[in-house]
């Protein structure tokens, strides 16, 4: 279950502690020296500590928000007009290496690699000490998710900074200080290897007691996203094919279920982060504020609103009109002055017109006493749909089918996903591919990093601010060029 699962996350994270440098845990500050070793109860904490990171609000909630969704062209800032000025200055492209969002995703990424360091220095103790090969193998399992985290990290890292550097196990704060960034294909490589290695060791499913851990899909999906961003399409059509011939995968018939409660780490989820008020109203928080954020502002009850920033953006509406693409536009505008289906009103006094849709979550599910709105909403990582537009990409872009057992070509993908949609079958060019991505994925954090990586940020992002050659990176943090000398800026800043 979602619920127990959360709770180890919750548990383990309360023994994390941080240093300045890269935010990243030196040597003798980890558990490791507290853990027994020998009992393989003891097996999942450090993992479930790397987990429970990814669920920070520095690495998925306002930071999060405003560089990979505020930045692109699908939202605008939201709130009021005085509200969030680190936000604003993201949506203007007017944000420098001081900029508080910015800081905040460089140091809880890191924070993730250090947590999956750390789980993994733990892992090879606890093969050392275990007695039976049954406990063994849930460490080198363990290996696995530790291994997968540290990739989807440093993925995040290299596409919002480029050369940075690479913390491969635990350092002294002497070390970390000294470090050197590497360029980006060094990192890449350092990612493609680690999910290799967890492809291998992770299973393809969990019992429900660990529904919500990575499997080996999870980081398939995850490495084809690393090919795509480097424009190896062989390599992204091979691993796309390989999950769509698994036969474990499905479009849910609805496009709003998709981001309802009910259908978390359900059938189209290759990895969701995990978020939950655990069924009560106080007490131990294991939730995430990702949804809560983006909630109505000022609605009522209190339980029904959120801060009210990332709203979609009039050209996103306008998208999603001209193209009659009405589901998704249902699921993904929450208007003000309507009522869910569920029954939620929505104010018509609430200060943005429109709201994130993808984050609702019904007044039911909202108990915690302090607000609660969308506590137990996951954060939807990798869809099957991805996988599926990532297919139909490569192939548009002529990648390789020697050896695709699916029996999917580029229009059959695409097409899954538009008719899944209500939409009629189009042509599997790459221009439609991408027009799809943006609409089946407006309001979650890929459109920026679309554009930056097809070369259309420029054409598309020009006249709200972004300059090419500057924005297509965020700076190093100025505090990170001050703790380490060897660290350069990006281009412009």
């Amino acid at each position: 279950m979602k619920r127990a699962l959360i709770i180890a996350f919750a548990a383990a994270l309360l023994s994390v502690s941080c240093s300045e440098f890269l935010n990243i845990r030196p040597e003798g500050t980890t558990t490791a020296l507290s853990l027994d070793h020998s009992k393989a109860e003891n097996v999942f904490k450090p993992i479930s500590a790397a987990y429970a990171e990814l669920r920070s609000y520095g690495s998925h909630s306002f930071p999060y928000i405003g560089c990979l969704e505020i930045t692109s062209d699908n939202a605008d800032k939201g709130s009021t007009p005085e509200d969030g000025a680190s936000m604003k200055q993201l949506d203007e492209f007017k944000y420098d290496a001081a900029n508080e969002l910015i800081v905040a995703q460089w140091e809880a990424y890191y924070n993730i690699v250090s947590a999956a360091n750390n789980a993994l220095t733990q892992m090879d103790l606890f093969i050392e000490e275990l007695q039976s090969e049954e406990a063994k193998d849930m460490a080198r399992q363990g290996i696995g998710d530790a291994k997968f985290i540290r990739a989807y990290a440093y993925f995040r890292l290299v596409t919002m900074f480029g050369n940075i550097p690479l913390v491969d196990g635990i350092k002294s704060s002497e070390e970390l200080s000294s470090l050197k960034q590497e360029k980006p294909s060094v990192i890449w490589n350092f990612i493609e290897e680690d999910l290799t290695d967890a492809i291998s060791r992770l299973p393809e499913s969990w019992p429900s007691t660990y529904r919500g851990r990575a499997t080996k899909y999870s980081a398939m999906a995850l490495k084809a996203k690393a090919h795509l961003y480097q424009g190896e399409y062989d390599d992204v059509a091979k691993l796309c094919d390989e999950i769509i011939a698994s036969g474990k995968f499905d479009l849910l018939p609805d496009f709003r279920s998709v981001f309802s409660i009910e259908q978390e780490n359900g059938v189209e989820s290759l990895f969701e982060i995990q978020s939950s008020d655990l069924g009560k109203s106080s007490g131990t928080e294991a939730f995430n504020t990702y949804a809560y954020v983006q909630g109505p502002r000022n609605n009522t009850p209190s339980n029904m609103q959120g801060w009210g920033f990332c709203v979609p953006s009039d050209a996103l509406i306008q998208f999603l009109t001209d193209r009659n693409d009405a589901a998704r536009a249902a699921a993904t505008f929450l208007y003000s002055g309507t009522t869910t289906p569920e029954g939620d009103a929505i104010s018509a006094d609430c200060p943005n017109p429109v709201y994130n849709g993808k984050v609702y979550t019904p007044s039911s599910y909202n108990d915690w006493s302090n607000n609660g709105y969308g506590y137990d909403y996951n954060i939807r990582i990798i869809r099957y749909s991805d996988v599926l537009l990532m297919y139909a990409e490569a192939l548009a872009r002529n990648a390789s089918t020697v050896g695709l057992k699916s029996g999917y070509s580029a229009s059959d993908a695409l097409n899954e996903v538009r008719n899944r949609a209500g939409l009629t079958d189009i042509a599997a060019t790459v221009d439609n591919v991408l027009d799809e991505r943006r609409a089946e994925f407006a309001l979650e954090e890929d459109r920026f990093i679309d554009l930056v990586r097809t070369g259309k940020a420029a054409e598309v992002l020009g006249p709200l601010g972004y300059v090419e050659g500057k924005h297509n990176l965020f700076p190093i943090p100025s505090k990170q060029l001050q703790l380490n000398s060897n660290l350069t800026q990006n281009p412009n800043y």
